[in-house]
């Protein structure tokens, strides 16, 4: 059959050599080769069946994908809630076996007009007082702003400011309990932690009515207790009314810092907050003064669970805070809000915008012994690898997901589960993996067989396992049994130490040694697996295996010492480029390649093009379909939004104004804007300076005008040059003339008109 991958690992059990190659295949069959053996019952599976393994008899494992549910994608929020279906498939189950991996592809859909809940967390202390005057003559122009997003809204409002304990309250004097702004001379209401106002409602103008009811009250210390706020918000889904068939949007408005989990210690809470819904008869948080605030792990947690996108909606004093938050809180974004909370309609409409236009898959109770890798497909087919997010959609907009589901080590059960799903989505993928690390001949395994000379072993698969002590294909030797003879077997080749020096040859097989390093095998004892390369003192660089000397990577890692990462999601900036198109990923970390490039995503660069040069192109491409970028990346690179306007005006603080001459001469006019949370804006001149095309009569009556006025040009140089010939020619007659020797006074061309005439035969008188 010859040496293959299968052959030469010198494999004992029928589990070792499943998880050698995908290739590889066991015959169990119990007259095939020498009974209690392993040799050859683990090869090619093709092989095994040319030697006579009978097909019943073998052990080859597929892995496989198999769709038990799926759905298809929705168009539109029509019909029944349970009907609509933004995932595909929603079940499915994989068969994995060690060295296989599967993939199966996941399809994703934001349905138009889909129901949206929106809650609007307010801070109640002193310093929002303007806030809450502004919102309570904004809240009519809130709903209808919401209602052209959807057709199906429901509204509510919820009101916090701090627990009402000390050192967080005013406690002294006794007025100050039930008014803390008893020392400014002026009335607020008690102080409170949280308190559902309004449960979401179809009756929006419920609203207002409610948020002009709210009165302001005031805490004692800068920071405010939000968090407990966001928890109950998130889990009292009954109290809050969130709809399980909605996106849930929870706007959280403050112009202070907030008390994380463990500052309750100041007031002697160390009861951790547990994550429950804790709501009285008045829709009041009750376990305010007893439980501590909640962690940022478990707000995460029960943000995620519950499919609710949060909305921090800050000042500029808090902005750097919630920001750095938000990077905590998948499926969260930031807004800065104004002084009064005058732009609060704006920014609650943008930050839905956002939320509809990015895709983000997220993985919930994977298996340590899965791993999973993602190639997203976003618009336009364009792939991008190595990641799980699509952003720049509209609703209706299908994006779809590659996932590979990698094996890398087999765990006790055989069956597990795990799910996908969008942040802020209902719909889930399911996904059950079947482990196929065990042979199926195992079920059947007889200890203390009759097979395995008198007992002394366990016949499974077609061999026998040796108990304790015994060795020998079916167990006929023990170790206390010695024969010089046996040597020669157990040696490569004459004159080199009986099984490398790493074991004893005892019944004519190698019984390796013990090592406190690690295991040793082989049929010579020449694998371990602790003599492979190490990087930073660990074997591998810790991701991956060491097998007979060579390290055997894990997923996502590769190089002689699995040092170096494949993966890409550590070099992509936060344009959308690998490292920002200024260098190359190697090993998870950018090598930036353009001159003055640095940074850890090649980021800055002092040298490189302005933001003008770079975005230019992005208009080309968006804008008006062509340039460099057009049908190459443009949709990856520039996620911008263009907006059209008359003329470039100062639209946002630190905006760019920027020119540039196109491939028609046109100069184009646009204002480059980027805010807080990485959104980018071009303002664009809808008409660009173009050069104006030549007047047809004037060029006509320009050519007639030049055409005369040469001819009369050449007339004139022809006078010219004939009266300066004709003087020439008279100053020469009168220099002639002046020359002549004849009277002057007489012509001597001049002949009279009389001739005479002498008749010569007269001689007469005359």
């Amino acid at each position: 059959m010859g040496s293959n991958i299968c052959t030469s690992r010198g494999v004992h059990t029928c589990k070792e050599c499943l998880s050698i190659h995908p290739t590889c295949a066991w015959c169990s069959q119990e007259s095939f080769g020498q009974v209690g053996s392993s040799d050859s019952r683990c090869d090619l599976k093709v092989n095994l069946i040319n030697v006579g393994c009978d097909s019943k008899a073998l052990e080859f494992p597929v892995s496989q994908v198999t769709v038990e549910e799926d759905r298809p994608l929705s168009d539109k929020a029509a019909g029944s809630a349970n009907q609509i279906t933004q995932m595909q498939p929603q079940k499915l189950r994989l068969t994995l076996r060690p060295g296989d991996p599967q993939r199966f592809t996941v399809t994703v859909r934001q349905v138009s007009d889909y129901p949206v809940d929106l809650y609007y967390l307010m801070d109640l202390s002193y310093s929002m007082k303007d806030d809450l005057e502004r919102l309570q003559t904004l809240g009519n122009d809130l709903a209808s702003a919401m209602q052209q997003k959807t057709s199906n809204l429901h509204m509510g409002f919820g009101a916090f400011v701090d627990k009402p304990l000390s050192p967080y309250m005013y406690i002294a004097p006794e007025e100050a309990v039930s008014n803390p702004c008893f020392g400014i001379n002026t009335e607020c209401q008690a102080q409170f932690g949280y308190r559902n106002v309004l449960s979401l409602t179809e009756q929006v103008e419920r609203f207002t009515q409610e948020v002009g009811k709210q009165e302001i009250s005031r805490n004692r210390d800068s920071p405010e207790g939000g968090f407990d706020a966001i928890m109950q918000a998130v889990v009292c889904k009954d109290k809050i009314g969130w709809r399980p068939n909605a996106t849930h949007l929870l706007v959280f408005t403050t112009d202070a810092k907030t008390h994380f989990a463990l500052d309750g210690r100041i007031a002697g809470l160390v009861r951790p907050s547990d994550g429950q819904c804790h709501m009285d008869q008045n829709n009041n948080y009750d376990m305010s003064a007893i439980q501590d605030y909640p962690s940022l792990a478990l707000m995460a947690e029960k943000l995620s669970q519950n499919n609710v996108n949060l909305v921090f909606a800050v000042t500029t004093y808090a902005m750097d805070l919630y920001r750095d938050i938000s990077q905590l809180i998948p499926g969260s974004t930031v807004g800065q809000l104004s002084r009064d909370s005058g732009n609060v309609i704006k920014l609650i409409v943008d930050a839905y915008d956002r939320v509809r236009s990015k895709v983000e898959l997220e993985v919930l109770d994977l298996p340590e012994e899965l791993s999973l890798s993602f190639n997203a497909t976003c618009l336009n087919g364009q792939v991008i690898r190595g990641v799980r997010s699509c952003s720049g959609l509209k609703t209706g907009d299908s994006v779809s997901f590659s996932v590979e589901a990698r094996l890398v080590g087999c765990p006790k059960q055989r069956r597990s589960t795990f799910t996908l799903k969008p942040l802020g989505f209902k719909d889930t993928l399911q996904v059950t993996v079947d482990f196929q690390c065990n042979c199926g001949c195992q079920d059947d395994a007889q200890p203390a067989s009759p097979a395995c000379h008198y007992g002394n072993g366990t016949f499974e698969c077609g061999m026998c396992l040796c108990d304790p002590g015994r060795l020998g294909p079916r167990c006929e030797c023990s170790e206390a049994e010695y024969s010089p003879s046996q040597q020669d077997v157990c040696s490569r080749a004459e004159g080199e130490p009986v099984c490398g020096g790493r074991g004893d040859c005892v019944c004519g097989q190698c019984s390796c040694h013990v090592s406190s390093f690690g295991k040793v095998w082989g049929k010579y004892c020449e694998c371990d697996d602790f003599s492979c390369v190490r990087f930073k003192g660990e074997l591998c660089s810790g991701h991956g295996a060491c097998e007979c000397g060579v390290c055997k990577c894990e997923a996502d890692w590769s190089g002689e010492y699995c040092n170096c990462s494949t993966q890409t999601a550590t070099c992509m900036a936060g344009t959308g480029l690998l490292c920002s198109g200024r260098g190359q990923c190697r090993c998870g970390s950018c090598e930036c390649t353009q001159p003055g490039a640095y940074g850890i995503t090649c980021e800055k660069c002092p040298t490189c093009p302005d933001a003008c040069t770079f975005k230019k192109d992005c208009v080309e491409c968006k804008h008006y379909k062509r340039g460099a970028l057009f049908e190459k990346n443009c949709d990856h690179v520039c996620r911008d939004e263009i907006q059209l306007v008359d003329e470039l005006a100062f639209y946002e603080k630190n905006s760019v104004n920027c020119t540039y001459k196109d491939e028609d001469d046109c100069v184009q006019h646009f204002q480059y804007y980027e805010d807080a949370s990485g959104k980018s804006i071009l303002y664009l001149v809808k008409e660009p300076e173009c050069p104006k095309g030549p007047d047809t009569l004037v060029v006509i009556m320009a050519g007639i005008g030049a055409v005369l006025l040469l001819g009369l040009a050449a007339l004139l140089i022809w006078k010219l040059l004939v009266t300066i010939h004709d003087r020439r020619e008279f100053a020469k007659f009168e220099a002639e003339r002046a020359k002549a020797k004849w009277d002057t006074g007489n012509n001597p061309l001049y002949k009279g008109a009389t001739s005479t005439f002498t008749n010569v035969m007269y001689h007469g008188n005359s």
